[in-house]
């Protein structure tokens, strides 16, 4: 059975309440390993790459480049078998 784990905007900073999604650094349905840079996000201060929480294949939200996310937002998940 496939596990779901899934993937978050992290809350990089106290004062961090959102970001700007930039970019995916891995394809849809690649297998990741836990820790991998998945994604690069941005404050207003400094661009993060954000690292898998579990290693899978990772599948895609609905995330696009340039839109603003709160933090918590589920953007992708990881099968985990």
């Amino acid at each position: 059975m496939t596990q779901k784990v899934p993937v978050q905007v992290p809350k990089l900073t106290m004062a961090t309440t959102e970001v700007t999604f930039l970019e995916w650094l891995v394809e849809d349905g690649q297998t990741v390993e836990e820790e991998q840079p998945l994604y690069v996000v941005a404050t207003d201060k400094v661009e993060n790459e954000v690292a898998a929480p579990a290693s899978g294949i990772l599948r895609h939200g609905t995330a696009e480049p340039e839109e603003v996310y709160p933090v918590g937002t589920e953007i992708a998940t990881i099968e985990v078998a």
